[in-house]
């Protein structure tokens, strides 16, 4: 079970009188949105009650997926989407008009389901192998190689991925085409793909009940539900080569590498592709410092940083009949008071440069 977080309200109506929102609401109002499993413990445990509590309005949200989200949201029929994958351009044309802000940030990772092995950590290549099909039983001299000291059984692998179309899964294989040219080549990235191998399982939830129930199984979800399954994660090398866990300050190194953000307040076919290039923290770079010098700053959040960690973003039309409410909700979700509270659900604050982009495009709705 969720526990709901309790509401801090002197807190959020200070954040939303700072942002010129007013701390109630004189005829209450009601917002719907749909897609991205990965953010809806945020938004169903913060944003929505701290919301309800602070102006009277409320929100529903549907966790359906990030496909599912877009598909929504291009259609009308809610007044936001939430999707972990930046809009293509394609979908970007489906979805006329639309504006996608990041407005949390998490980590996905590899859950897995191996008694009496304490840890387990993996390589982009070695990940990919498995997903590939190349890499079939946990005994692997590859896997092994890995983890030193470790004893893996004699174990077929399942691989699990999302059958649903998934910014989780956006995150993860774009990662694999990064780190495999042969993934790359022979499958590519997106909010679904088609998996070689494996046992597909709807939903964050659903692919961690598939890894729960099948020994020898490694799936791909977000830190949140892992925990919620009481699963073991994988750590995962990243370019300096540390293995590292998707917790709540590695996925921030990550973010924190994001030094400057395209414009926000407009998407067209090629700011899609800007926008989606930015703000892309998978995989990300290490510079080594020199010979006899301390490792910088950037250099050691480089050297700290989650591979698969993801911006998830919420989506929403400029001609929604209730944009006045809905801008009021979505500034309020970005204030720092909210973002503090989502370390408890494995959720990152957004960094600063960040947080100044959606200000600014926020304000121009």
């Amino acid at each position: 079970m969720i526990r709901p977080i309790p509401t801090l309200a002197v807190i959020a109506a200070t954040a939303a009188a700072a942002l010129g929102m007013a701390a109630t609401s004189s005829a209450a109002g009601s917002l719907t949105g749909a897609g991205s499993s990965l953010v809806a413990p945020l938004v169903d445990n913060v944003f929505a009650p701290d919301f309800k509590s602070s102006t009277g309005n409320s929100v529903t949200y549907g966790s359906v997926g990030s496909g599912a989200g877009i598909t929504d949201i291009s259609g009308k029929t809610v007044d936001f989407g939430a999707s972990d994958a930046p809009l293509t351009s394609t979908q970007d044309a489906g979805c006329s008009g639309c504006i996608e802000l990041p407005w949390a940030l998490a980590g996905t990772g590899l859950s897995y389901n191996l008694s009496g092995v304490s840890h387990v950590n993996l390589s982009g290549p070695v990940i990919a192998g498995i997903f590939l099909g190349t890499i079939t039983n946990w005994n692997d001299p590859k896997i092994a190689a890995l983890n030193k000291g470790e004893t893996f059984p004699s174990l077929a692998i399942t691989p699990v991925f999302r059958s649903d179309g998934s910014g989780d899964t956006y995150a993860f294989t774009s990662y694999l085409s990064k780190v495999s040219p042969t993934w790359a080549s022979k499958v590519g990235f997106g909010t679904a793909v088609s998996f070689p191998v494996g046992t597909g399982g709807k939903g964050n939830s659903g692919v961690a009940a598939v890894v729960a129930a099948t020994p020898g199984a490694i799936g791909n979800n977000s830190w949140f539900y892992i925990r919620e399954a009481k699963l073991q994660a994988a750590a995962v090398e990243n370019n300096a080569g540390k293995f590292v866990l998707p917790y709540v300050p590695y996925v921030a190194d990550a973010a924190d590498l994001v030094k400057s953000v395209p414009s926000l307040s407009t998407l067209t076919s090629s700011t899609a592709t800007s926008i989606a290039s930015a703000l892309s923290i998978v995989d990300p770079p290490y510079s080594k410092p020199k010979k006899g010098k301390k490792p910088t700053r950037l250099q050691k959040e480089e050297a700290a940083a989650y591979p698969m960690s993801t911006f998830t973003y919420v989506i929403i039309r400029p001609d929604d009949n209730g944009i006045a409410l809905l801008k009021q909700f979505i500034a309020f979700a970005l204030t720092s008071a909210e973002q503090a509270k989502g370390a408890s659900l494995q959720f990152a604050p957004l960094p600063k440069v960040v947080a100044a982009a959606d200000a600014t495009a926020v304000s121009g709705l």
